[in-house]
Protein backbone atom coordinates (compact mmCIF):
# COMPACT_ATOMS: atom_id res chain seq x y z
CA UNK A 1 0.00 0.00 0.00
CA UNK A 2 1.24 3.70 -0.79
CA UNK A 3 0.85 6.14 1.75
CA UNK A 4 0.74 9.76 1.48
CA UNK A 5 1.33 10.66 5.30
CA UNK A 6 3.18 7.91 6.61
CA UNK A 7 6.12 6.37 5.90
CA UNK A 8 6.05 2.45 6.76
CA UNK A 9 9.20 0.26 6.74
CA UNK A 10 9.79 -3.29 7.96
CA UNK A 11 13.08 -4.70 8.49
CA UNK A 12 13.95 -7.75 10.65
CA UNK A 13 10.91 -7.97 12.28
CA UNK A 14 10.75 -4.12 13.45
CA UNK A 15 8.25 -1.78 11.64
CA UNK A 16 9.01 1.67 11.74
CA UNK A 17 5.97 3.95 11.20
CA UNK A 18 7.54 7.34 10.49
CA UNK A 19 5.12 10.40 10.23
CA UNK A 20 5.73 12.08 7.36
CA UNK A 21 4.40 15.90 7.30
CA UNK A 22 7.84 17.60 8.15
CA UNK A 23 6.68 20.81 6.64
CA UNK A 24 3.80 20.97 9.38
CA UNK A 25 5.89 19.49 12.09
CA UNK A 26 3.83 16.37 11.61
CA UNK A 27 0.93 17.91 12.41
CA UNK A 28 -2.04 15.50 11.91
CA UNK A 29 -4.64 15.78 9.63
CA UNK A 30 -7.26 13.14 8.35
CA UNK A 31 -5.52 11.73 5.86
CA UNK A 32 -2.84 10.77 8.19
CA UNK A 33 -5.02 9.56 11.46
CA UNK A 34 -6.53 7.34 8.81
CA UNK A 35 -3.46 5.88 7.20
CA UNK A 36 -1.63 5.64 11.03
CA UNK A 37 -5.44 3.33 11.60
CA UNK A 38 -4.60 1.37 8.46
CA UNK A 39 -1.18 0.97 9.83
CA UNK A 40 -1.48 -0.48 12.41
CA UNK A 41 -4.07 -2.87 11.72
CA UNK A 42 -1.68 -4.30 8.83
CA UNK A 43 1.41 -4.44 11.53
CA UNK A 44 -1.56 -5.97 14.07
CA UNK A 45 -2.30 -9.18 11.30
CA UNK A 46 1.62 -9.68 9.96
CA UNK A 47 3.73 -12.17 11.68
CA UNK A 48 6.53 -10.35 10.21
CA UNK A 49 5.78 -7.28 12.24
CA UNK A 50 7.67 -8.35 16.13
CA UNK A 51 8.25 -4.71 17.34
CA UNK A 52 6.66 -1.21 16.07
CA UNK A 53 8.43 1.93 16.28
CA UNK A 54 6.28 5.19 16.00
CA UNK A 55 9.34 8.25 15.05
CA UNK A 56 8.40 11.47 12.75
CA UNK A 57 10.67 12.91 9.88
CA UNK A 58 12.01 16.30 10.08
CA UNK A 59 12.75 18.16 13.65
CA UNK A 60 9.44 17.14 15.16
CA UNK A 61 7.67 13.83 16.72
CA UNK A 62 3.91 15.81 15.78
CA UNK A 63 2.66 19.17 16.85
CA UNK A 64 -0.90 17.64 17.14
CA UNK A 65 -4.06 18.65 15.20
CA UNK A 66 -3.57 20.37 12.31
CA UNK A 67 -5.75 23.09 13.08
CA UNK A 68 -5.29 24.85 9.67
CA UNK A 69 -6.69 21.90 7.87
CA UNK A 70 -9.73 21.79 10.30
CA UNK A 71 -10.52 24.89 9.94
CA UNK A 72 -10.40 24.63 6.08
CA UNK A 73 -12.49 21.80 6.21
CA UNK A 74 -14.68 23.04 8.01
CA UNK A 75 -14.94 20.67 10.89
CA UNK A 76 -17.68 21.72 14.45
CA UNK A 77 -16.82 20.06 17.50
CA UNK A 78 -14.28 17.57 18.61
CA UNK A 79 -16.24 14.37 19.89
CA UNK A 80 -15.92 12.99 16.07
CA UNK A 81 -12.50 13.79 15.59
CA UNK A 82 -11.67 11.83 18.74
CA UNK A 83 -14.33 8.79 18.71
CA UNK A 84 -13.18 8.68 14.34
CA UNK A 85 -9.86 9.21 14.38
CA UNK A 86 -7.84 9.10 17.81
CA UNK A 87 -9.16 7.15 20.08
CA UNK A 88 -8.83 4.30 17.44
CA UNK A 89 -5.06 4.64 17.35
CA UNK A 90 -4.58 4.95 21.00
CA UNK A 91 -6.36 1.93 21.47
CA UNK A 92 -4.92 -0.19 18.85
CA UNK A 93 -1.46 1.07 20.28
CA UNK A 94 -2.46 -0.11 23.55
CA UNK A 95 -4.05 -3.23 22.78
CA UNK A 96 -1.84 -4.97 20.14
CA UNK A 97 0.41 -7.47 21.18
CA UNK A 98 3.27 -6.44 20.06
CA UNK A 99 6.03 -3.99 21.65
CA UNK A 100 5.63 -0.19 20.50
CA UNK A 101 8.11 2.17 21.25
CA UNK A 102 8.09 6.24 20.63
CA UNK A 103 11.25 7.47 18.78
CA UNK A 104 10.78 10.89 20.00
CA UNK A 105 12.83 12.82 17.83
CA UNK A 106 11.28 16.11 18.62
CA UNK A 107 8.54 18.03 19.85
CA UNK A 108 5.62 16.16 21.00
CA UNK A 109 2.81 18.70 21.29
CA UNK A 110 -1.20 18.04 21.76
CA UNK A 111 -2.44 14.66 20.22
CA UNK A 112 1.34 13.96 19.54
CA UNK A 113 2.18 14.07 22.90
CA UNK A 114 -0.94 11.50 23.52
CA UNK A 115 0.51 9.60 20.68
CA UNK A 116 4.01 9.46 22.33
CA UNK A 117 3.04 8.71 25.30
CA UNK A 118 0.45 5.77 24.64
CA UNK A 119 3.69 4.00 22.94
CA UNK A 120 5.31 0.98 25.66
CA UNK A 121 8.27 2.43 26.01
CA UNK A 122 9.87 5.57 24.43
CA UNK A 123 13.61 6.72 23.44
CA UNK A 124 14.07 10.31 23.31
CA UNK A 125 16.46 12.48 21.99
CA UNK A 126 18.16 15.16 23.56
CA UNK A 127 15.85 17.29 21.28
CA UNK A 128 12.95 16.22 22.37
CA UNK A 129 9.81 18.00 24.66
CA UNK A 130 6.54 17.16 25.57
CA UNK A 131 3.80 19.88 25.65
CA UNK A 132 0.13 19.37 26.80
CA UNK A 133 -0.75 22.58 25.02
CA UNK A 134 -4.62 21.91 24.74
CA UNK A 135 -4.66 24.41 28.04
CA UNK A 136 -3.12 27.14 25.44
CA UNK A 137 -5.94 27.45 23.58
CA UNK A 138 -8.86 26.55 25.81
CA UNK A 139 -9.37 22.85 25.72
CA UNK A 140 -8.18 19.94 27.74
CA UNK A 141 -5.81 17.03 27.63
CA UNK A 142 -7.60 14.28 24.72
CA UNK A 143 -6.23 10.96 23.11
CA UNK A 144 -5.67 9.06 26.37
CA UNK A 145 -3.35 12.08 27.90
CA UNK A 146 -5.54 12.27 30.64
CA UNK A 147 -5.02 8.73 31.71
CA UNK A 148 -1.17 8.09 30.64
CA UNK A 149 -0.08 11.06 32.33
CA UNK A 150 -0.54 10.96 35.78
CA UNK A 151 0.69 6.94 35.77
CA UNK A 152 3.90 7.79 34.44
CA UNK A 153 4.53 11.06 36.67
CA UNK A 154 2.03 11.32 39.48
CA UNK A 155 -0.73 13.25 39.77
CA UNK A 156 0.14 16.41 41.13
CA UNK A 157 3.44 16.86 38.39
CA UNK A 158 0.18 15.81 35.40
CA UNK A 159 -2.08 18.30 36.75
CA UNK A 160 0.82 20.68 36.80
CA UNK A 161 1.83 19.87 33.03
CA UNK A 162 -1.73 20.15 31.81
CA UNK A 163 -3.25 23.63 33.61
CA UNK A 164 0.14 25.43 32.80
CA UNK A 165 0.85 23.82 29.14
CA UNK A 166 4.53 24.25 29.71
CA UNK A 167 7.25 22.76 27.35
CA UNK A 168 8.71 19.80 29.08
CA UNK A 169 12.54 19.42 28.13
CA UNK A 170 14.27 16.01 27.19
CA UNK A 171 16.11 16.06 30.10
CA UNK A 172 13.05 16.91 32.49
CA UNK A 173 10.70 14.26 30.56
CA UNK A 174 13.67 11.90 31.42
CA UNK A 175 13.89 12.46 35.31
CA UNK A 176 10.54 12.53 35.84
CA UNK A 177 9.53 9.80 34.23
CA UNK A 178 7.72 9.93 30.78
CA UNK A 179 11.19 8.76 29.28
CA UNK A 180 12.68 5.46 29.63
CA UNK A 181 16.29 6.55 27.61
CA UNK A 182 17.67 10.05 26.74
CA UNK A 183 20.19 9.86 23.56
CA UNK A 184 22.08 12.65 22.08
CA UNK A 185 19.97 13.42 18.56
CA UNK A 186 22.60 11.56 16.64
CA UNK A 187 22.04 8.58 18.42
CA UNK A 188 18.80 8.29 18.74
CA UNK A 189 18.25 5.88 15.81
CA UNK A 190 20.59 3.26 16.52
CA UNK A 191 19.86 3.39 20.03
CA UNK A 192 16.14 2.53 18.96
CA UNK A 193 17.19 0.28 16.33
CA UNK A 194 19.53 -1.48 19.04
CA UNK A 195 15.92 -1.77 21.63
CA UNK A 196 14.05 -2.67 18.69
CA UNK A 197 15.67 -5.67 17.38
CA UNK A 198 16.45 -6.88 20.57
CA UNK A 199 12.51 -7.41 21.33
CA UNK A 200 11.29 -8.40 17.51
CA UNK A 201 14.02 -11.25 18.93
CA UNK A 202 12.34 -11.89 21.32
CA UNK A 203 8.94 -14.73 22.79
CA UNK A 204 6.50 -12.05 21.13
CA UNK A 205 3.91 -14.12 22.31
CA UNK A 206 5.09 -13.81 25.95
CA UNK A 207 5.73 -10.09 25.23
CA UNK A 208 2.42 -9.56 24.24
CA UNK A 209 0.72 -11.86 26.87
CA UNK A 210 2.56 -9.20 29.62
CA UNK A 211 1.85 -6.26 27.92
CA UNK A 212 -1.98 -7.81 28.14
CA UNK A 213 -1.86 -8.69 32.04
CA UNK A 214 0.24 -5.26 32.83
CA UNK A 215 -2.51 -3.01 31.03
CA UNK A 216 -4.76 -5.28 32.85
CA UNK A 217 -3.18 -4.49 36.06
CA UNK A 218 -3.75 -0.93 36.03
CA UNK A 219 -8.03 -1.37 36.36
CA UNK A 220 -7.56 -4.72 38.77
CA UNK A 221 -7.30 -5.86 42.00
CA UNK A 222 -4.57 -8.28 43.19
CA UNK A 223 -6.92 -11.58 43.75
CA UNK A 224 -8.16 -10.77 40.05
CA UNK A 225 -4.76 -9.85 38.34
CA UNK A 226 -3.63 -13.27 40.20
CA UNK A 227 -6.17 -15.35 38.35
CA UNK A 228 -5.14 -13.46 35.05
CA UNK A 229 -1.73 -14.22 35.59
CA UNK A 230 -2.31 -17.76 35.70
CA UNK A 231 -4.32 -17.65 32.42
CA UNK A 232 -1.50 -15.40 30.86
CA UNK A 233 0.75 -17.78 32.13
CA UNK A 234 -0.96 -20.71 31.01
CA UNK A 235 -1.42 -19.45 27.29
CA UNK A 236 2.57 -18.94 27.38
CA UNK A 237 3.32 -22.24 28.24
CA UNK A 238 1.43 -23.56 25.51
CA UNK A 239 3.21 -21.53 23.34
CA UNK A 240 6.34 -22.59 20.36
CA UNK A 241 8.29 -19.99 21.86
CA UNK A 242 8.65 -21.46 25.34
CA UNK A 243 9.18 -24.68 24.09
CA UNK A 244 11.90 -23.30 22.32
CA UNK A 245 13.32 -21.02 25.21
CA UNK A 246 12.91 -23.94 27.59
CA UNK A 247 15.03 -26.34 24.85
CA UNK A 248 17.67 -23.45 24.13
CA UNK A 249 18.44 -22.58 28.06
CA UNK A 250 18.73 -26.98 28.76
CA UNK A 251 20.99 -27.05 26.11
CA UNK A 252 22.47 -23.74 26.76
CA UNK A 253 22.37 -22.17 23.87
CA UNK A 254 20.88 -18.65 22.37
CA UNK A 255 17.08 -19.40 21.96
CA UNK A 256 15.82 -18.67 18.39
CA UNK A 257 12.25 -17.35 18.70
CA UNK A 258 9.37 -17.31 16.38
CA UNK A 259 6.81 -15.14 17.49
CA UNK A 260 4.74 -18.34 17.89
Amino acid sequence: MDYETILYQLDEGVLTITLNRPDVLNAFNRKMTDEIQGALKKAERDPEVRCIVFTGAGRAFSSGEDLKARQADGVVGFGSTLRDRYNPIVLKMRNIEKPVIGAINGVAAGAGCSVALACDLRIISDKASFIEVFVRIGLVPDSGSSFFLPRLVGMARALEIAFTGDSVSAEEAYRIGLANRLVPAEELESATRELALRLAKGPTKAIGLAKRTINRALSMDLEQLLEYEVFAQEAAGASEDFKEGLAAFLEKRTPNYTGK
